[in-house]
């Protein structure tokens, strides 16, 4: 089915891609699971198998970091799960890729007519994990077995 007579149209029916997107409820039902993660003082929006770059870790690359400052978790059936502010028990389990820095910024700073000039560069580092599990709720396997009540007690 042809898309238009445009380049983009060409180009879009070429790729297999559509011009206009599907409505609001198509495109929620083929979200899967999500979560809000916040690190570094920035929040991502994550699935399973995305790579992003977060500020620098301090882990090595190979090395497995947990994220518990959880926002928001919404499973494949798309029920979502807001926290106030973290949701309690939910993590993200992460791989680290790699660590580096970002490209260059040039700082310039300028005063007129007083010959005051200072350029400098910066380079943000940052690490690139890999996202591998998304846990919405704690496991059985973690919890305190003291806190529970044992079968005399009464709850």
């Amino acid at each position: 089915m042809p898309l238009g007579t445009g380049f983009r149209a060409k180009r879009a029916e070429r790729q297999g891609a559509c011009l206009f997107p599907a409505s609001r409820s198509e495109r929620s039902a083929k979200v899967g699971m999500y979560a809000v993660v916040e690190t570094g003082g920035k929040q991502y929006c994550v699935r399973e198998g995305d790579t992003l770059r977060v500020e620098k870790l301090g882990q090595k690359p190979g090395e497995t970091v947990e994220f518990d400052r959880i926002l928001l978790v919404a499973d494949d059936e798309g029920v979502v799960k807001i926290g106030t502010p973290v949701v309690p028990g939910a993590k993200v389990v992460a791989k680290v890729v790699s660590e580096g820095k970002s490209r260059k910024l040039l700082v310039f700073k300028y005063k007129a007519k007083k010959n005051y000039r200072r350029r400098y560069g910066h380079r943000q580092p940052f690490t690139e994990v890999c996202i591998q599990r998304i846990l919405p709720e704690a496991s059985a396997v973690g919890q305190d077995v003291s806190q529970s009540p044992s079968d005399g007690e009464e709850v």
